[in-house]
């Protein structure tokens, strides 16, 4: 685990000489494979949590685990379709900057606040989790455990950006999967096949819709999942991260893809568990993905299976942290601080406040035991929040009609509602809303408040004199000349290549690595080494597909034909 985890690290640290501008830093150049960014939007939306709570609900419940997770497969299926290209065509760099342009600085300010705000309390609630997990395996202490991972985090997401963070998040999920490619074949041997399996659990374990997760609460959580994954700031970075919206719409559809068949793949384990031990209770079951793994890989592979686990947080840490530097560097720092900073100076900065950031999340993870229930608090804030701060911004990329004035008022009333319910309600009146209606709320009544306001001012036939003056920017933008488009074609060809072949050698190392634990082991040999040689083969293509892009580029069009072309 050590290894991987350090090896990890290594590959984040290789990129620190990519980011030696802004756009490099932030957004990859823009020109990102759109498989990496996809892969890295897929990475980051998994955490601990993933197995440890869908986990649990898999144990208890069966299939609806796998129910509520293909509702982000519709999430994704939907922003491709209908999103994720408007938001390249939009020429910012971070949401804020589309804020800041599409709505004025006022409105930009307040979001980039108040998202900043929820968004370190979920980076928080995100390290707390991974490192007691690791605290659970190792015979280190849950402070060290935290301090540790969060710092290594910081550590290769200050250096190298973007890049390091997608070229992490690459490796991570190649991990991941190895590891329950393993996991899933050998838990069914362990139960004497798909047949016995069934036969074992309880009759209602494959029902689609069991105990609290009804079909409502599913319905409000595909509307969530529409908006967060559209909307999402940090998600937003990997829809303008790569070349053009063609390519921002292959990233959604990646994910889509991946979380059609993902679910299955994770929930298994557990849910296969609950046929082999049914005793478990209460918080019991939120260890079941990893009581199945120690039962069925060798010593050396549970290592490999508690890497994906932490790797998979440590990419939605790393996710948010480069977003959060980005924001306040790109919209904070040089919109009010310093309008006439260097390039290397905002580089400069959004790595000092990758740290400054990084070690206020530590705070806030190692402050968890001390505070009951925050990591629960988290997760209702950020679904109150979902719908009330992202959904407003994503209507603007349809709406002529919003304005400042209009994206506030929905933004603060369905705050305050949410907030109203979740956490005053309960207090004064002894009401709370269940799982399903509280979805519903956070995502209901801003949608409702927009749609009623453009329905209101419909009528009129008027515009918003921001959203005319925002359209004017976009028609007046300055093209580059053909000598700086060849220029940055050339850095960004350069930053590519880098980015496959350093992802080449990491697949090659880790199938390797996975082979060898496989028949140190002594135990199914053929399983385990087969997974690392398939991740070698893999490692193999890429790195030949490398090569000849790179003998096409070297034969490329003369500026006159690429002139023409353009």
């Amino acid at each position: 685990m050590a290894v991987f985890a350090v090896f990890q690290m290594v590959v984040g640290l290789a990129f620190a000489r990519t980011g030696t501008d802004s756009k490099s830093f932030f957004a990859a150049g823009e020109a990102a494979p759109w498989w990496v960014s996809g892969l890295s939007l897929f990475m980051s939306f998994l955490s601990a949590g993933t197995f440890v709570v869908w986990g649990s609900i898999a144990y208890d419940l069966g299939f609806v685990a796998i129910t509520i997770q293909l509702s982000m497969c519709i999430g994704g299926l939907v922003t491709a379709y209908f999103i994720a290209a408007r938001w390249k065509r939009t020429h910012a760099m971070t949401a804020a900057e589309y804020i800041g342009r599409r709505l004025g600085t006022r409105v930009q300010q307040l979001f980039t606040y108040l998202l900043t705000l929820f968004t370190l309390f979920t980076i928080g609630g995100v390290l707390y989790p991974v490192g007691k997990l690791v605290y659970v395996a190792t015979p280190f202490s849950l402070e060290t455990c935290i301090i540790v991972l969060g710092l290594m985090v910081i550590l290769y997401t200050a250096l190298g950006g973007l890049w390091a963070v997608l070229v992490t998040d690459v490796l991570q999920f190649v991990i991941l999967l190895a590891a329950v490619l393993i996991v899933v074949p050998l838990a069914l041997e362990r139960t004497d096949g798909f047949g016995a399996f069934v036969q074992k659990v309880p009759n209602d374990f494959f029902k689609v819709f069991n105990g609290e997760y009804t079909l409502g609460f599913t319905l409000a959580f595909v509307m969530y999942h529409i908006i967060y994954i559209g909307g999402s700031w940090a998600f937003v970075q990997r829809y303008t991260s790569v070349r053009t919206p063609r390519e921002s719409k292959k990233v959604a559809y990646l994910f889509a893809g991946l979380y059609s068949i993902s679910p299955f793949l994770w929930m298994l384990p557990p849910m296969i568990f609950r046929s082999l031990r049914p005793d478990l209770t209460g918080l019991e079951s939120e260890g079941a993905y990893m009581l199945m793994a120690q039962l069925v890989l060798p010593a050396g592979l549970v290592g490999l299976m508690l890497a994906a686990m932490v790797s998979a947080t440590a990419s939605t840490a790393n996710t948010l942290l480069n977003m959060l530097a980005a924001v306040f560097t790109n919209d904070v720092y040089l919109k009010l601080i310093n309008t006439t900073a260097s390039e290397k100076i905002q580089v400069r900065v959004g790595r000092s406040m990758t740290v400054v950031f990084g070690f206020i999340t530590i705070g806030i993870a190692l402050a968890v035991p001390h505070i009951g229930g925050l990591v629960n608090l988290v997760l209702s804030v950020g679904a109150i929040s979902g719908g009330s701060l992202l959904l407003p911004v994503v209507w603007t990329l349809f709406s002529k009609r919003q304005n400042a004035r209009s994206i506030l008022m929905v933004s603060l009333i369905s705050l305050g509602i949410g907030i109203f319910f979740k956490f005053i309600s309960p207090l004064l009146f002894d009401y709370s809303l269940s799982r399903a209606a509280e979805m519903s709320v956070g995502v209901g009544v801003p949608f409702l408040l927009l749609a009623l306001y453009e329905w209101v001012i419909y009528g009129s036939k008027t515009q918003d004199l921001q959203y005319v003056t925002y359209q004017n920017w976009l028609s007046s933008r300055v093209v580059p000349t053909i000598e700086v488009m060849e220029a940055t074609d050339k850095s960004s060809d350069s930053q590519n290549t880098f980015a496959l072949r350093a992802i080449a050698i990491s697949f090659a190392l880790t199938g390797l690595s996975i082979a060898g634990l496989g028949i140190n082991s002594g135990e199914d040999v053929g399983l385990i080494a087969g997974v690392g040689l398939l991740i070698v083969a893999v490692a193999a293509w890429i790195g030949w597909s490398t090569r000849e892009r790179n003998k096409r580029l070297e034969i490329k069009p003369s500026s006159s034909k690429t002139r023409q072309s353009l």
